[in-house]
């Protein structure tokens, strides 16, 4: 039996399709348009599943969709009201877009889907809808290796939840308490990510990386005017300083007001100041997901977690939840945005409506290492090389490995494309740029040269598996990029550090691995075996055979504000325009 599941309209459009249940691929729209975020109908996304599977829409048995726009309807309706008059713009903005096409959804998704096969028909039980949250909620629990888990998703909002509680047992999610709209822990992240002159639903991890060069001296002025948090984590939110509710902004007056100081302009300098308030908002973040999962594990006494919705990308607090939280076994959705709930939608129809057995033996996970995407033969690569007219030298994988890690090792920045490229906002070994991590300069040139983007960024290093706890304060494994944890202290340097300030911090070197250590000696980090991913396996133990150091940068093979490569031709084109010195695209290489 086939599923598809299908997310679109809001951002990050996808889609992902299961056989019994298995999931065989999924992929983001945007890798495939070059639009990034790409919130439209997931046309291409839907064609490649079917192509990889070699089956036509026809033979799809249910297709799912990630949440019910009537409810969201209900919600914008319920909202103008409630906050009326304030909002009139922003209401006669959204309600034409409402009644002329997503008052009739139903009908224009099935027109979307007629024109990619003809034939298909809307038979009254093979389109179906699930909630926002039950997406999300599904993806978390049902790929992950756990009979019975807490499962927590926070995020913007959905059709009227930004926070819900369930217990996923063998092939139930039951939901167990929420949080709705306007309350919203994503939501107030979002406000401040746009506060500080950033792009909401894009640039909130920009927040939580510059919120290491501050202080979280408004920590106290936010838990005190703007949200207030209870002992177990709920909370309210005071909307006379957010304009989400009903108007076209996040903020307003009263905000900038507070906090003295007007928005950031995009693209402008970023001072004390800005840096101070990511500080102060990912302090609270951290303190109010702290204080429910405290509460949680103490309620439910659950040695497993499970985590979505785009609050569970913030890695960082997910570092002290899997600390301080009492959970033992946390497992997050590595596309945990709206991307996962079309995972979500396919997994609650596969089991909830159709009440298929599910097992799970409480140690490995259904995501595949998230390595579901599109692949590339060698014709088509020899024929974008071709192309563009580059020289290219094909090599055996272990003379191929040989290679990249002399190169690394000579400060070389290599873009690295090999199998099928990864579900999910991070690079994991498939459409990666790899690097030296020992080389104190290496992030200046990659953020510079390489990603075209703001200096303070951190990198990711990539880490085999058995080494991780020589380096880091980590005893499980993160191989999905969404933990954060600190350099173990044998692998610092000292020197004085409070003297520096701002931006002051990035020129000291921290570490004995400088180009993956944050400023406050932390690091997401990604984990590799070689079960799971054997090929970036050999490649990062290459370089350890010929260096000693057991792990490499990796962050994704694309520049700033573009979509992860997807095809030979779109590495190629990073590669010419970038100062990427060396491609491997599966054992091609090409060097400048």
């Amino acid at each position: 039996m086939y599923i598809l599941g299908i997310s679109a309209y809001y951002h990050d459009s996808a889609a992902c399709l299961l056989k019994d249940g298995e999931i065989l691929a999924a992929v983001q729209e945007e890798r495939l348009t070059r639009i990034k975020n790409d919130a439209a109908f997931p046309a291409n996304s839907i064609k490649y599943c079917l192509e990889y599977a070699g089956i036509t829409l026809n033979q799809v048995d249910h297709i799912a969709y990630y949440e019910k726009p009537f409810l969201k309807f209900e919600r914008l309706l319920e909202s103008h009201m409630a906050f009326a008059p304030k909002g009139i713009n922003s209401f006669l903005k959204a309600m034409p877009i409402w009644l002329k096409e997503k008052l009739f959804f139903k009908r224009m998704l099935i027109k979307s889907l007629k024109l990619i096969d003809g034939s298909w028909e809307y038979n009254g039980t093979n389109l179906l809808f699930t909630t926002h949250h039950q997406s999300h909620a599904a993806s978390a629990f049902y790929p992950s290796p756990f009979n019975e888990a807490v499962v927590l998703t926070v995020d913007g909002v959905g059709e009227w939840e930004t926070a819900s509680v369930s217990i996923g047992k063998q092939n139930t999610v039951k939901k167990i308490s929420h949080i709705n709209f306007p309350h919203s822990l994503g939501l107030l992240y979002s406000a401040f990510t746009y506060y500080l002159g950033f792009k909401v639903n894009c640039d909130e991890y920009k927040v939580m990386g510059l919120a290491p060069y501050g202080k979280p001296v408004y920590a106290d002025l936010i838990f005190k005017e703007l949200i207030d948090v209870k002992a177990d984590g709920s909370f309210r939110l005071n909307m006379d300083y957010f304009n989400y509710g009903t108007g076209l902004t996040m903020t307003g007056n009263r905000f900038n007001q507070l906090f003295k100081n007007p928005p950031r302009k995009p693209g402008g300098d970023i001072s004390a100041f800005h840096m101070d308030m990511a500080s102060s908002v990912q302090q609270v973040t951290e303190q109010v997901m702290l204080r429910t999962t405290i509460s949680l594990y103490q309620q439910h006494q659950i040695d497993n977690l499970c985590l979505a919705g785009g609050v569970a990308l913030n890695c960082v607090a997910n570092g002290k939840i899997l600390k301080q939280s009492g959970f033992k076994n946390i497992w997050i959705q590595p596309a945990a945005g709206d991307a996962g709930g079309a995972f979500g939608a396919a997994l609650a129809v596969h089991y909830e409506y159709l009440n298929n057995e599910r097992i799970a033996d409480n140690k490995t996970d259904q995501m595949h290492n998230a390595l579901l995407g599109p692949a590339y033969n060698s014709a088509q690569i020899i024929d974008a090389m071709e192309q563009h007219g580059l020289a290219f030298e094909e090599l055996p994988t272990d003379e191929l490995n040989q290679e990249i890690a002399k190169a690394l090792a000579a400060a070389k920045v290599i873009g690295y494309f090999k199998g099928r490229m990864e579900f999910g906002p991070r690079a994991l070994g498939a459409r990666s740029i790899i690097a030296d991590p020992r080389n104190p300069e290496m992030q200046s040139v990659l953020n510079m040269k390489i990603k075209f983007r703001e200096s303070f960024r951190p990198f990711a290093p990539a880490v085999l598996e058995e080494y991780t706890a020589e380096f880091f304060d980590l005893d499980t494994p993160s191989p999905y990029m969404l933990l954060v944890a600190e350099v173990k202290q044998g692998k610092r340097l000292d020197q004085p550090t409070d003297e520096a300030e701002g931006f002051e911090k990035f020129k000291q070197i921290r570490s004995t691995i400088p180009a993956v250590t944050h400023v406050d000696y932390s690091a997401r980090l990604q984990t590799v075996n070689r079960e799971q991913h054997p090929d970036f396996y050999d490649l990062i133990n290459a370089f350890y055979n010929l260096t000693g150091c057991p792990m490499v940068i990796n962050t994704s093979f694309n520049r700033m504000d573009e979509p992860i490569v997807c095809t030979p031709e779109d590495a190629i084109k990073c590669f010419i325009n970038t100062g990427i010195d060396v491609l491997i695209i599966e054992n091609y290489i090409v060097r400048k």
